[in-house]
């Protein structure tokens, strides 16, 4: 079985570590890991440490570190717009485009979306609920890349990041072309758009593709929100160098 993985803020090259706070107490009290068992640290941001539990308290394990390294990010990198969605389903997509491989998030709010964040308490609420979700998702995958899930953003706000990414690819069902069809770049950032359920208005289309954006179809069937960004995220791991 693949070691779990538990998240520090800075990462011990080597010597004794102690493993405490709220990681500590999962690790020592849900996994209930015991001496002589290993698992990975990380900080989310590449660095790993492979340890050995030297001893365990009730809610911290003491470490050793056997070997630490880097691992480099994926290239090209994949930027997900995910556009706000209702209920728990913008929860889900950014569980399922983490766990799949996503560099960054960056919620949408598109026009047709009927989740609304707005700049108080509540949008600041559930930015808080999808970067935690990108988090426990992360160590769920054993990636030592947590994606950073960024400030909610307008359609004015995504066509400029579209500007500066190396390519764009909007998902959208119906379109003659599909994904495959696409040359894809072999670094840079690939920004990767996936629309509300109702679907992405011909306006936000036009001014994506104003400054490039390809309009694409991943397959036959129609996906849902929170699913299409990892299907694509699969289909990108296959068509390009991320997955080797």
């Amino acid at each position: 079985m693949t070691l779990a993985l538990f998240l520090v803020d800075a990462v011990p090259v080597g010597g004794a570590f102690t493993l405490d706070g709220p990681e500590g107490r999962h690790a020592a009290a849900v996994r209930r890991l015991r001496v002589g068992e290993e698992l990975l640290v990380s900080d989310g941001r590449g660095a790993v440490a492979h340890c050995v539990v030297a001893a365990a308290a009730r809610d911290s394990l003491d470490l050793t570190v056997h070997r630490h390294w880097v691992e480099p990010p994926p290239a090209p990198r994949v930027v997900v717009a995910q556009a706000l969605a209702k209920g728990d389903r913008g929860e889900l997509a950014v569980e399922l485009a983490t766990e799949a491989g996503a560099d960054a998030i960056v919620p949408w709010r598109a026009a047709r979306c009927v989740a609304k964040w707005d700049d108080g308490p509540r949008g600041a609420k559930a930015l808080d609920r999808w970067r935690a979700t990108a988090r426990e998702a992360a160590k769920q995958a054993r990636r030592p890349w947590v994606p950073e899930v960024a400030d909610p953003v307008d359609t004015r706000a995504l066509v400029a990041l579209a500007e500066v990414s190396a390519l764009t690819l909007v998902l959208e069902a119906g379109r003659t072309t599909r994904l495959a069809e696409v040359a894809l770049p072999a670094a840079g950032d690939v920004l990767l758009v996936v629309g509300p359920e109702g679907g992405i208005t011909d306006a936000e289309i036009d001014a994506l593709a104003q400054v490039g954006a390809r309009v694409v179809r991943l397959g036959p069937t129609v996906l849902r929100t929170s699913t299409a960004a990892a299907v694509a995220l699969g289909a990108l791991g296959a068509l390009t160098t991320r997955w080797r």
